[in-house]
């Protein structure tokens, strides 16, 4: 461990050409005190690291001095997948071999590709978490993470909206959707999407499977959220709704929202506009409806409507009462 720790700091003052021990510290998560062990470690084995005094000092290499030891290792290699997701990268305990991938890279590009690497970093960041939710707690997510590297099956105990329930799995990938985490696996002859803040107890056999042949995840997902969505949409109400609902429209019902707005009909002298929008089963619908307020009304089909002014009536009835 110390090791790698060691290649990483020379690769930091390779790249940033002068450093202090604190600012060393923080990049390498470790005391400053370990960076001056450290920094006397690689003087000792013969890399000329320079201290430079004062308030502009810190630590640098000696001009003109550079490491060649930038191949990157298997692991290292796999995480630089990762680059543009260092929280993911984290979760899926791949984070201080991508730090390290990413120091070997930025010493091994001339200098120019390394400038415009840096001023990318500086200028575009991914947030993968969606807005205003908390992330799952995903305890498991390392070790599903190196049995689907690694091919080997897991006995797991999983919580769906049934019940609890025990399962032995083939893990064939892992999917990030909106900031939450999910495994698509093969169990009883199907492949199955679980959700990896669900799975109670994850134990790693050492016996390994054969991925399906010709199996793609990327189109395994693709195919299985349209299913999902198809599913979900069980109905499609007709409505009538303000500019102002128009804009709010795509944020509160997503691409399905975005349909809507684009078969809209002609919009009245007030600027309403008619449109069919794809709804869950009514229940669900009666709510989601309910968010667009006044400035919204449900043309049909009749149920529908009769089941939003129900719910207008009661709520009517309680704000009525005085409390």
């Amino acid at each position: 461990m110390r090791a790698d720790r060691l290649i990483s700091l020379l690769l930091l003052l390779q790249n940033r050409g002068r450093a202090t021990a604190s600012e060393l510290a923080a990049e390498l998560e470790v005391s400053v005190r370990t960076v001056y062990r450290d920094v006397e470690a690689l003087g000792a084995s013969g890399i000329p690291v320079v201290a430079d005094r004062g308030p502009a000092g810190g630590y640098r290499l000696m001009d003109g001095y550079r490491t060649r030891l930038t191949g990157l290792t298997d692991a290292e290699a796999g995480a630089l997948l990762f680059a543009g997701a260092p929280g993911p990268a984290r979760d899926l305990g791949f984070g201080a071999v991508l730090a390290t991938a990413r120091l070997k890279l930025l010493a091994a590009l001339p200098a120019g590709p390394a400038e415009s690497t840096r001023r990318i970093e500086e200028r575009f960041h991914l947030d993968a978490p969606a807005w205003f939710r908390d992330a799952d707690r995903v305890t498991h997510l390392a070790q599903i993470a190196r049995a689907v590297w690694e091919q080997k099956v897991l006995d797991t105990h999983y919580r769906r909206w049934g019940g609890e329930v025990h399962r032995e799995l083939h893990p064939l990938g892992l999917v990030l959707k909106g900031g939450l985490w999910y495994l698509v696996a093969r169990g009883d002859g199907d492949v199955r999407t679980y959700r990896v803040s669900r799975f109670l107890a994850v134990d790693s056999r050492e016996e390994t499977f054969e991925r399906p042949a010709g199996f793609d995840l990327a189109a395994y997902w693709e195919e299985s959220s349209r299913r999902l969505e198809a599913a979900l949409h069980q109905g499609t109400a007709r409505l009538r709704i303000s500019p102002r609902v128009r804009r709010l429209l795509p944020m509160q019902f997503g691409a399905a929202g975005t349909r809507a707005l684009d078969g809209a009909g002609p919009p009245d002298g007030e600027g309403w506009v008619e449109v069919e929008l794809p709804v869950e089963a009514q229940a669900v619908a009666v709510g989601d409806l309910l968010r667009l307020g006044p400035e919204a009304e449900v043309l049909g089909p009749p149920e529908l409507r009769e089941a939003v002014a129900r719910a207008v009536a009661a709520l009517a009835d309680r704000y009525a009462a005085t409390p």
